[in-house]
């Protein structure tokens, strides 16, 4: 149940209802836009009556939620929220690109590729220290050094990082050398790390789950806003379906949805969602031109010897010159990139 008040309540007022709830075993999620007071209740409301608080003359509006999410509604807070990454912010009226190689192989590799990317326009660099992999012989990252590796260039190179974490356990490292937390698809409902994510306060960014409808997805992203972390940053990498052309399906009709059911910006990513690196440009344009918050791509200096996914990965001349076709597009929709 969401309570809109009037626009001149004041706060004497409001806290007369925050008790009044609050004494009914309430939860209150409370949000203040640039020209709205909001309280979400969050709770049994079945046997409450939502017109008895039109007593109440400041009370404008009581709307009962149907969606079982409820902190990641856009009817709680109708403003876009922004995420600070180390000080680039996602959301809004800005388009922000994420680039790097799928996974990091070695320091001189990524030394190499983080000039690159930055000159074209990427303000935040991607790379996978750990990499879950479907086949138990295919390179699995390198682990802790990996991780050093992306924590000392990014420091080197004044660029934040997002790589991917697999386990709890290593909640307290990440918390420590990495700016952006990424929940891989397979880990979208691994609901225990996604509880401990709720705790901590570093950006999360939560990638969709393969085979997961747009709701589950979202009350994967309920329990950490549950927990008290607010920064999260939502990432469309395509679904599975019955096609084969494309390694998936990627849901271009899911930006628009987001954008109507919550206020969590939402990212795309073109490489995994196509497979393929032929595609990755389309699906960037296409991304953005719906409405996406940003593209997390995959960029590597010599793919054919890649060893995770070069198959997806742009060479750094092609990664350039989608930029430049992306800035157009945001152009055309009033954004910046």
């Amino acid at each position: 149940m969401i309570i809109k008040f009037k626009n001149d309540v004041k706060e004497n007022e409001i806290d007369i209802i925050r008790k009044y709830l609050l004494n009914k075993g309430f939860e209150l999620h409370e949000s203040t836009g640039k020209t709205t007071k909001l309280i979400g209740v969050i709770g049994d409301t079945a046997s409450f009556d939502p017109n008895s608080l039109y007593a109440y003359e400041f009370i404008d509006t009581v709307l009962r939620i149907q969606e079982p999410f409820k902190k990641v509604n856009r009817k709680f807070k109708p403003d876009d929220t922004i995420v600070d990454v180390s000080g680039v912010k996602i959301g809004g009226k800005k388009v922000v690109i994420m680039g790097g190689p799928c996974a990091v192989e070695s320091e001189s590799q990524i030394d190499e590729i983080i000039p690159i990317i930055k000159a074209s326009g990427a303000k935040i660099l991607r790379g996978g220290a750990y990499k879950p992999r479907t086949s138990p012989y295919s390179f699995q990252g390198l682990g802790d050094e990996g991780l050093d590796i992306l924590q000392k260039a990014s420091k080197k190179y004044n660029i934040p990082i997002v790589t991917e974490i697999m386990s709890v356990e290593d909640i307290p490292k990440f918390i420590e050398k990495v700016d952006l937390i990424q929940v891989g698809t397979r880990n979208m409902q691994n609901f225990a790390l996604l509880k401990e994510l709720g705790k901590i306060d570093k950006p999360i960014l939560l990638k969709r789950g393969l085979s997961s409808t747009i709701e589950e997805w979202l009350m994967s992203a309920e329990y950490i806003l549950d927990g008290g972390n607010k920064n999260v940053i939502l990432c469309e990498r395509g679904i599975r379906t019955y096609e084969t052309s494309t390694r998936n399906t990627l849901d271009i009709s899911s930006i628009p949805v987001i954008k109507k059911l919550t206020h969590l910006p939402i990212i795309v990513d073109p490489s995994h969602a196509s497979g393929r690196w032929e595609y990755v440009e389309s699906l960037s344009l296409a991304a953005i031109a719906a409405g996406a918050d940003g593209l997390i791509i995959e960029v590597h200096q010599s793919p054919e010897t890649a060893l995770s996914d070069g198959q997806q990965s742009l060479k750094p001349d092609k990664f350039n010159n989608l930029i430049k076709k992306c800035k157009k597009i945001a152009q055309a929709i009033e954004k910046d990139l």
